[in-house]
């Protein structure tokens, strides 16, 4: 029992790490959305933003959990964190496309109220909260069954790890957005490496898709077995080490800034 809990402790570590790399691209898009306000309302747009999108990231994660065990939308979530982390990686820009993003929101956002940037700024925070709600759930339905039971189409000990990261992704946009913005900027590679990341979850959906009981490819305890628990989180911590111990690219990161 003690080794299911350590595994999920493990998990939300990782989850929680992944948040925050992610969380640095959310937080510089939502700051570039209410730049053009004054201070006051710069900080009361991102805060109203941040509140209202709480609240959708909650209606989303209730749904996901009771579809979480369709095979179907595993697939699409697997193929979706596959292109989603592998696009980034093969393109290797840190930061240009969030540059590109980031001017044409400018651009958008230039001469508007303080409520349209608010709801802006929700959609925004939403749509990156796809992102990670499906990165959270992929690496969620990989842990063993808790001993509390079911919630809707979920085990209850994974939706906690869901529910635990989607808020720990919205606190760290609030509170350590700079910090992980600094981080960064030192450690560019780290952008890659949370997208390479995000890649291998998808890896790891898929795999549980293909031991779906409706599917049969793999079998059904695989996802759940002791080798296939070594090779995820070995792969997983390697990319983690060689991302941190990357060499910067400055001149990449200066074009990117």
């Amino acid at each position: 029992m003690d080794s299911i809990w350590l595994e999920y402790g493990w998990a939300l570590l990782i989850l929680i790490g992944l948040e925050g790399l992610l969380s640095a691209d959310n937080a510089l898009v939502l700051a570039v959305i209410a730049k053009h306000l004054p201070e006051d309302q710069k900080k009361r747009a991102i805060s109203y933003g941040i509140i209202m999108a709480f609240v959708f990231r909650f209606g989303a994660l209730f749904a996901i959990s009771f579809i979480a065990n369709v095979w179907q939308i595993q697939a699409i979530g697997a193929a979706y964190l596959l292109y989603l982390g592998l696009k980034h990686v093969i393109q290797a820009k840190f930061g240009k496309e969030n540059e590109k993003i980031q001017e044409e929101v400018k651009e958008d956002a230039a001469g508007k109220g303080f409520w349209p940037t608010v709801g802006k700024i929700a959609i925004a925070d939403l749509a990156f909260a796809i992102d990670s709600i499906l990165a959270a759930v992929a690496l969620a339905l990989g842990l063993p069954d808790s001993p509390l039971g079911d919630f809707g189409g979920m085990d209850a000990g994974q939706f906690i790890v869901v529910v635990l990261g989607g808020v720990a992704g919205l606190i760290l946009i609030k509170f350590a957005a700079t910090w992980f913005v600094q981080l960064l900027d030192k450690r560019p590679a780290l952008e890659t490496t949370a997208y390479a990341i995000v890649a291998w979850v998808g890896v790891k959906l898929a795999v549980i898709t293909l031991a779906h009981k409706d599917i049969g490819v793999l079998d059904h305890d695989f996802p759940h077995s002791t080798v296939w628990t070594i090779i995820f989180y070995g792969v997983l911590v390697g990319i983690a080490v060689i991302g941190w111990f990357a060499p910067a690219k400055s001149k990449k990161t200066e074009t990117s800034l």
